[in-house]
C-alpha cells in the first residue's frame, strides 16, 4: 500500500521518534512499520483490524508488536484510543490543530469525522458561564450512516 507523506505525517512520525528515544526504547524495523502504516492511513483502527492489514504485507509482524506499537503512540501523544460504544478500543492518529468530533453508525460501525464552529464556540459558552475551564471534551453522536439508511428502505 503506497501513500503519500505529506508534512504533518512526517511530524507525527518524527514526535513518535524522539518519544521513544527518551523512553530508552529501540526504534525497531517491525515498530517503524507498524507505525508508519497507521501515521499514514489516518483512520480508526481496533488492534485487530490493523493486524489484519499490516500482516498481509509483513506477515511477520505479531498481534503484540501491533499492540505495543498503538500503546506507545498513546502514551507519547501521538494517537487517541476512543471507546465508540463498544468493547473493542479505537486508536487514531491525533492532530492537535485541528480538533474533531465523531458520527458513529450503530449498524455497521462506520465512523465519520467532523467539525463544527458552532458546536466548539457553543461549548466554550456553556463552559464559561459555569465558571468552568475545559481542557478537553468528546462529542460523539450516534445513529445510522446514509448507506445504512437506504439499506434500510430496500427491505
Amino acid at each position: 500500500m503506497k501513500m503519500k507523506v505529506n508534512f504533518k505525517n512526517k511530524e507525527k512520525l518524527t514526535e513518535f521518534s524522539e518519544c521513544i528515544l527518551r523512553k530508552g526504547l529501540k526504534y525497531s524495523r517491525k515498530r517503524e512499520i507498524v507505525v508508519d502504516y497507521f501515521v499514514r492511513a489516518k483512520r480508526h483502527f481496533t488492534v485487530e483490524q490493523l493486524y489484519d492489514e499490516i500482516k498481509k504485507v509483513h506477515p511477520g509482524i505479531s498481534y503484540t508488536t501491533i499492540y505495543r506499537a498503538l500503546k506507545l503512540l498513546v502514551e507519547c501523544g501521538v494517537a487517541s484510543m476512543h471507546h465508540f460504544g463498544e468493547d473493542e478500543t479505537r486508536f487514531e492518529l491525533r492532530d492537535r490543530e485541528d480538533h474533531h468530533d465523531h458520527l458513529i453508525c450503530i449498524k455497521c460501525g462506520r465512523i465519520i469525522e467532523f467539525t463544527h464552529h458552532g458546536i466548539e464556540k457553543f461549548q466554550k459558552e456553556v463552559a464559561r458561564k459555569c465558571g468552568f475551564i475545559p481542557q478537553n471534551h468528546i462529542l460523539q453522536i450516534y445513529g445510522l450512516c446514509s448507506t445504512c439508511q437506504k439499506k434500510g428502505k430496500a427491505k
